[in-house]
C-alpha cells in the first residue's frame, strides 16, 4: 500500500477508459488519501480526446462533485481540468476555474502552434507519425525551430495563464527518440533552464508524470532526471502523476519513481487539500 495521491486522472468523460467512480476505487484499492479528476478541457476544434460539449463538462463537474461527497469519508476527491494553452485559442484559465468550480488546474502543451499559420503540431498521442507529419508540414522539418516554439508556448502559459500545476513539462521528448535532436544539446538545455527559472518565479506546481515509462512511450520521467535535478537545486516543488487514462493505471511505476526521487535527492512532494497544497514526506 502507498499512502500517495494523484491528480491527474482521465475518465469515460474525456479520452479515459471507464466511469470516476472505478478510479475512485482504484485509488482506494492503492492506498491513497487523494484523488484529483483532470479530463481534458473542450478545445474550439474537432478532437478525439477532450470534453466535447459545455452541457457533457457539466455533466463531469456533476459527477466528480457527487463523488467527492459519496466518498468524503474515505478519500478526498477533487474536481480539475487539464486545460490546453494554445494563444488566441484556448479559452483563459482563470475564466473556467472560476466558471467551473475547479479546485485546481493542470495546464499543458499539446498542439503546437506555429505563429499565425494555419495548423497544429500535435506533439502528443500514440503515433510517432503524427507528430513526423506535423513537424515536417507545420515547420517545415525545421526542429530547432519547431522545439523553441513548444517551449515558447509553455513560457507564455506559465506567464499569462498561471495553471496550479505545469502537467509533463517536457513531453516534446516523447516522439523524438533522440531522433532530430538529443536532450544534451546547448541549445535544447537553454530552453527548458529558462522555463524552469518561469515556473519557479511564478510559485507554480511541477507535476512529475509517470505515463510514458508504464505504457512503453518513453525510458524516462516527464521531465527528465536532468531536469528533476535542476528543479531539486532551485528547491521547486513538484507533485507526482501517473495521468491515468485506466484504473489500472492510478499509480502506474510510483514505487520505481519515487526510488528515483529519493535518489535526487528529494524529501517531499505536494498535493492538494482542504487548505490548498500541503507537503509530504517519502
Amino acid at each position: 500500500m502507498n499512502h500517495y495521491f494523484n491528480h491527474h486522472t482521465h475518465s469515460h468523460y474525456c479520452d479515459g477508459s471507464d466511469h470516476p467512480e472505478a478510479y475512485v476505487h482504484a485509488a482506494l484499492k492503492a492506498g491513497f488519501h487523494t484523488l484529483g479528476f483532470s479530463s481534458h478541457a473542450p478545445v474550439p476544434f474537432k478532437n478525439g480526446f477532450a470534453i466535447q460539449t459545455r452541457q457533457d463538462l457539466e455533466t463531469y463537474c456533476q459527477c466528480i462533485r457527487k463523488l467527492k461527497n459519496d466518498y468524503r469519508d474515505r478519500i478526498d476527491i477533487y474536481l480539475a481540468l487539464e486545460l490546453d494553452y494554445i494563444r488566441g485559442i484556448s479559452e483563459d484559465f482563470h475564466d473556467m476555474k472560476t466558471e467551473w468550480g475547479l479546485d485546481y488546474t493542470i495546464g499543458s502543451v499539446h498542439l503546437v502552434k506555429n505563429g499565425t499559420e494555419k495548423g497544429l503540431w500535435f506533439i502528443d498521442g500514440p503515433k510517432v507519425e503524427s507528430y513526423d507529419k506535423g513537424l515536417q508540414d507545420i515547420f517545415g522539418g525545421d526542429v530547432k525551430r519547431a522545439v523553441k516554439t513548444y517551449w515558447d508556448q509553455v513560457n507564455q502559459m506559465v506567464l499569462t495563464q498561471k495553471p496550479d500545476i505545469v502537467g509533463h513539462l517536457d513531453k516534446i521528448r516523447m516522439h523524438n527518440k533522440d531522433r532530430y535532436f538529443t536532450e544534451d544539446e546547448s541549445w535544447y538545455e537553454d530552453l527548458w533552464r529558462g522555463t524552469l527559472e518561469l515556473i519557479r518565479q511564478s510559485g507554480l506546481v511541477t507535476e512529475v508524470n509517470t505515463r510514458g515509462i508504464y505504457k512503453g512511450r518513453y525510458h524516462d520521467l516527464y521531465p527528465a532526471v536532468t531536469i528533476l535535478k535542476e528543479i531539486k537545486a532551485l528547491y521547486m516543488p513538484i507533485t507526482l502523476s501517473s495521468d491515468a487514462h485506466s484504473p489500472d493505471e492510478i499509480d502506474g511505476h510510483y514505487a520505481q519513481t519515487i526510488r528515483i526521487l529519493k535518489q535526487l535527492g528529494f524529501e517531499e512532494l505536494v498535493f492538494y487539500s482542504p487548505t490548498g497544497w500541503k507537503a509530504q514526506a517519502i
